[in-house]
């Protein structure tokens, strides 16, 4: 059967043909590591593990990259004196990696973060300039906007006309000569610690939010690549801004694209302001990683998910099911299972169907059943059959009851402090160059604040960590 996918951009299902065969790309927009992960953070991270790991069953060699957005807004708003940006973003994406661990979602091929990123960000914006989508503010203020009545095609991925659109992220008037149009760079503001400021040809700043992924999807995946997913509330605006400035910059983008429905709690949206957050350490202390995986993968990933702490019990129940079955088949039956293990033919094409998991795990439990009468019955080749289907749709959802690890991954951890104070050493060396030696001696401060102490040497400099 051929697979199918639901694409979002034409809003119907189509079959699924990769660019290269053999390979599929996708590029998946990760968090914005301002605060602690919820419920929804680790829906979207299971939706697209589960479409790497089908795909990968199905003979492809799969990339898959999801970004990390450290620096934003609402990273720096939530910095303080003791905890600078670059420090609270290392911290809570150490807590994202954890849950993820925890839940069994294997990491991505490449993790990229955007304060790694700023000559590929400036590239595409110099080039978006040179194409005529693209200015300066007049204001003086280093801002650089996208021109979106430049582009006649935006609105495109969301079906809107050019002139009903405005980003709300951006609010209205300023520099902007109109209030479409969206920053691509944000000039320096005095209150900007000096670890935030980038050298570029209109003044020291940082890039926008939506500039960010389109810089690092095309580094990482190319001019065209084949799937972009996210959740559903990324579509308008940054998906829509991701694919006007990059298709103006002259790529071709994604193929496909995929969104993830959002959870909600008593049918309303998780907001601060409704204290209706459901934090991912709560519910895996809760429930356990097994059982919330298997909740959260329960439903179709394009529906909304609305937490009832009901359907946590019946997913308990349910992994309660799988692993008593497992456990009487290893016993009664001598562990005999072939190596390599098949799903069944029903299961397979549930999930070529747009990754239908709720048809998928009707197969799972219809196997289980047969399995446990197969059991009952003495029936040794019927419930070997079923044990078998079972372990190769359990391997496959990478819902194995019990095989999830809590342990945070340490070369994560160490790679992403690393990348950081790298980039602070650097926008140091550069103030030195300058002769500018407060913004210099203002980064040493705020290293050593986290916790980083610094050595310079005639052959460059060095750190430690406390």
């Amino acid at each position: 059967m051929m697979l199918r996918i639901y694409d979002s951009a034409v809003r119907e299902l189509r079959s699924f043909v990769p660019l290269t065969p053999g390979r599929v790309s996708i590029y998946v927009c990760g968090p914005t590591v301002q605060s602690a992960p919820h419920i929804g953070h680790l829906r979207s991270a299971l939706v697209y593990d589960l479409w790497r790991r089908w795909l990968t069953h199905r003979g492809y060699a799969v990339t898959l990259v999801r970004n990390v957005t450290d620096v934003d807004d609402k990273v720096l708003d939530l910095a303080t004196e003791t905890e600078p940006w670059w420090a609270r973003a290392y911290r809570v994406e150490t807590e994202f990696a954890r849950s993820y661990a925890a839940l069994g979602v294997l990491p991505p091929t490449h993790e990229p973060r955007t304060s790694g990123h700023i000559p590929q960000a400036l590239t595409l914006i110099e080039r978006l300039l040179r194409r005529g989508h693209a200015y300066v503010a007049g204001d003086g203020s280093g801002d650089v906007y996208f021109d979106v009545s430049s582009w006649q095609a935006y609105g495109t991925l969301t079906r809107q006309t050019p002139d009903a659109v405005a980003d709300p992220d951006e609010g209205p008037g300023g520099a902007k000569t109109d209030p479409r149009d969206f920053a691509l760079w944000k000039g320096a503001k005095p209150s900007d610690p000096a670890s935030v400021r980038w050298r570029s040809p209109w003044g020291t700043g940082r890039p926008g939010w939506h500039i960010q992924c389109s810089a690092m999807s095309q580094h990482y995946l190319g001019r065209a690549f084949d799937i972009h997913g996210g959740g559903l509330d990324l579509r308008f605006p940054h998906h829509e801004n991701e694919l006007a400035q990059s298709t103006a910059a002259g790529e071709e983008f994604a193929k496909y694209w995929v969104h993830n429905g959002l959870v909600t709690v008593g049918g309303q949206k998780m907001a601060k302001s409704l204290d209706n957050s459901l934090y991912a350490d709560e519910l895996l202390r809760r429930v356990g990683p097994a059982t919330l995986r298997y909740y959260l993968l329960s439903a179709h990933y394009r529906s909304a998910l609305d937490y009832q702490q009901e359907a946590l019990a019946h997913a308990e129940a349910a992994v309660t099911r799988i692993a008593t079955f497992r456990r009487r088949a290893r016993t009664q039956l001598a562990n005999t299972a072939s190596d390599v293990p098949k799903p069944p033919i029903a299961f397979a094409a549930a999930l070529d169907d747009d990754l239908n998991v709720p048809a998928a795990l009707a197969v799972l439990h219809d196997h289980v059943r047969a399995g446990n009468i197969a059991l009952d019955s003495g029936d040794a080749a019927a419930a070997m059959s079923a044990y078998e289907s079972v372990l190769a749709m359990t391997e496959v959802l990478g819902a194995e009851p019990g095989g999830f690890t809590t342990a945070p991954r340490a070369d994560v951890q160490s790679s992403t402090i690393s990348t950081l104070v790298e980039v602070l050493l650097a926008n140091r060396s550069h103030a030195r160059d300058a002769g500018d030696f407060s913004t210099a001696d203002r980064i040493r401060n705020e290293l050593a604040s986290a916790g980083i102490a610094i050595q310079d040497h005639t052959s460059g400099t060095t750190w430690t960590q406390a």
